[in-house]
């Protein structure tokens, strides 16, 4: 893996457990000569993140609808991507990266994990999506998960295409071994079209 894009939150949650994730995966990136591909903003995880992996050398690009920079863009990053709107934002950052990673966040953050999750359902792409579930954040989106199998509305070769780990070297080693399910190629090979 030579980049990987993080969906987290633009808000730094419930005391620091959080904000430290953040950090770790920044510095986590760097170290391992990973580039940190994000939203572009200055705050919150997200900008906790990339603070952490400017401070230790790596490299950062964000991804930023004009609005939002305006905004809180971040102003320090290795590169920052301006696009119109959130659809090209997503596609860009989908483009760019190798693997997703999910920090806690709210709306926007799990609906591009579901975006990237649903792209690989339809055969779209066979990119590893984990959630790194600090603190058991994600504990009720994994039963809800679960219980979607059980009620069959999600096959369990797709539920399992969302891997989990509690620490990001189990997570990156979960992505190392992931071999993507083989599925049927629905639309068109370029997600975001």
């Amino acid at each position: 893996m030579k980049s990987i894009c993080v969906n987290c939150g633009s808000n730094s949650g419930l005391g620091t457990i959080y904000l430290e994730a953040a950090r770790n995966l920044g510095q986590y990136c760097a170290v391992n000569g990973i580039e940190l591909v994000y939203g572009g903003a200055s705050v919150g995880l997200m900008g906790a993140m990339a603070d952490a992996a400017l401070e230790k050398g790596g490299r950062v690009v964000g991804v930023i609808t004009e609005y939002l920079n305006s905004r809180v863009g971040h102003r320090d990053l290795s590169d920052l991507i301006v696009v119109e709107t959130m659809h090209e934002r997503k596609k860009v950052m989908f483009t760019l990266s190798d693997a997703f990673i999910v920090l806690p966040g709210g709306f926007g953050t799990l609906e591009e994990m579901f975006e990237v999750l649903t792209w690989a359902q339809l055969g779209q792409h066979n990119k590893p999506c984990g959630l790194l579930n600090v603190n058991g954040y994600f504990d009720g989106l994994i039963n809800f998960l679960d219980r979607a199998v059980d009620h069959q509305f999600i096959k369990s070769e797709h539920r399992n295409m969302l891997l989990v780990g509690r620490d990001i070297s189990s997570l990156v080693g979960l992505f190392v071994k992931y071999c993507a399910p083989i599925t049927e190629k629905w639309i068109t090979s370029d997600p975001g079209k």
